[in-house]
């Protein structure tokens, strides 16, 4: 097992590098945490960290490769990625439109409560499995960082540590975002980040759709 520590840890060096940096997943855990609280930005990050063994189960699989070798495969991936973060973009603009105190957001009937984490915990698993970009990243990375001969239990050692550490990371987020002091300032520009947030994930998506049509044109 020694063998494969410096393996790991720069697998785990490239995706603490990935991970912070900004994307839809991000956006969409922003999103929850201002909208509807901790517990749902928490279940949407674990949707999220969900999404990432779906990567990895067909980066081991080979799956990705077939993804990326095929070009009608890929493009389809693409524009139904592109699709959904527009319309989730679109849900976050309509959503900044329509105020609703902290303290109606309680008092809903425990049944939409749980509505809310199902839906967050699909949007955080959605969000990631749909991405592109996520796609090329872990087949890339399985492909150059992990040795062809390290055995799948390790591999797959290395995807569960991947999903658990994402999964943790947006939790943190998720945490931070809706503290006590942090949320008093959030829920004052709620409106504003809500629209923002919005914008950036239609944006992604109109880029998504743009860099593909560039390539086939």
């Amino acid at each position: 097992m020694s063998e494969y520590w410096l393996e790991f840890f720069t697998l785990a060096g490239v995706h603490l590098i990935a991970v912070a940096s900004p994307g839809p997943d991000f956006a969409v855990v922003v999103r929850h945490a201002i909208s509807h609280g901790r517990k749902v930005a928490i279940w949407c990050s674990i949707g999220i960290g969900f999404g990432i063994l779906l990567h990895v189960a067909y980066s081991l699989l080979g799956i990705g490769l077939l993804i990326k070798t095929t070009p009608w495969l890929y493009q389809g991936l693409i524009f139904i990625a592109a699709g959904y973060f527009v319309f989730i973009g679109i849900g976050a603009l309509r959503a900044s439109a329509q105020v609703t105190s902290a303290k109606s957001e309680e008092v809903n009937k425990e049944g939409a409560k749980q509505l809310h984490i199902i839906q967050a915990f699909r949007v955080g698993f959605i969000t990631n499995g749909l991405n592109p970009k996520a796609t090329l990243f872990f087949l890339s990375l399985f492909s150059v960082v992990v040795s062809f001969e390290t055995p799948l239990s390790i591999k797959m050692m290395y995807g569960i540590y991947l999903a658990i550490a994402t999964g943790l990371w947006f939790i943190v987020l998720s945490m931070l975002l809706s503290s006590a002091k942090i949320d008093v300032w959030l829920q004052r520009y709620r409106q504003q980040i809500d629209r923002v947030m919005g914008a950036v994930l239609i944006f992604m998506g109109l880029s998504l759709l743009y860099q593909e049509l560039v390539s086939l044109f």
